[in-house]
């Protein structure tokens, strides 16, 4: 049930009866929350305003019968902003999972590449794309990288650290512990179809809290199979940045 102690929440929930009634009716039974906050983080782009992690937070505890709300990101080892982003979780109480970002070198050193080989470009594009380029777009893009040479710059840092392995475990593992009933993920990652389709086949309700446009096909698929897909632009006005909400 919906109880919340926040004032602001209550207030908007005034004027969301029919949403709220909505997820009453969706989260039932014990719910356990996952949050892949490197995917979610990218949908502001998309919506065109921020999800709040303590907003979010204050939301999510105003259903009783939610028992622990993950999130899982990785730390940029060294950079402040990202630690107190880090701390921030813990500090609204979630149950954070981290790790270190792996950085990757990437080496862009057309010195020796001929302007006509794709030899960088397969680092960087799919080779089913790659084979659709012809010889002159190659040759402007090999250009591009003895530019940025000619500058001191030989290699690109990329920056990695997925959590899906991660993710689909735990959700094994709760289901496994038998003391969940309802899971509620918040990602539209395809790799998390094989986690969520056991899941389904064993009789559990999975909830995908997503955005349209960012749920992958193979996931979609699984709506046949149970999958429900809520909509997060329904809970905007809880979990959005309180200066973005309309005045």
């Amino acid at each position: 049930m919906f109880k919340s102690t926040k004032e602001t929440i209550i207030n908007i929930a005034k004027s969301k009866a029919k949403v709220i009634q909505q997820l009453e009716g969706l989260l039932t039974g014990k719910t356990n929350v996952y949050i892949d906050y490197a995917n979610v983080r990218p949908w502001a782009e998309r919506l065109q305003w921020h999800v709040d992690l303590k907003r979010l937070k204050h939301f999510l505890d105003s259903f009783d019968n939610i028992n622990v709300v993950s999130i899982y990101y990785g730390t940029l080892q060294g950079d402040h902003t990202s630690q107190k982003l880090i701390n921030d979780m813990n500090r609204f109480h979630y149950h954070v999972r981290t790790k270190p970002v792996k950085i990757i070198k990437i080496p862009i050193d057309a010195t020796s590449i001929d302007t006509q080989s794709p030899a960088l470009l397969k680092s960087f594009i799919r080779s089913a794309l790659l084979q659709k380029y012809n010889i002159e777009t190659i040759q402007y893009l090999n250009r591009k990288f003895a530019e940025m040479n000619r500058q001191g710059i030989y290699y690109i840092e990329d920056r990695k650290c997925n959590f899906d392995v991660e993710i689909g475990r735990d959700m094994v593992i709760d289901h496994e512990k038998e003391e969940t009933e309802c899971f509620v993920l918040w990602s539209g990652d395809s790799d998390f179809h094989d986690p969520i389709k056991e899941l389904l086949d064993t009789g559990r309700k999975v909830i995908l809290f997503a955005t349209a446009r960012v749920v992958s096909s193979e996931l979609n698929e699984l709506r046949k199979n149970g999958l429900f897909i809520f909509d997060i632009k329904k809970i905007r006005e809880f979990i959005c940045w309180k200066r973005e909400l309309q005045p």
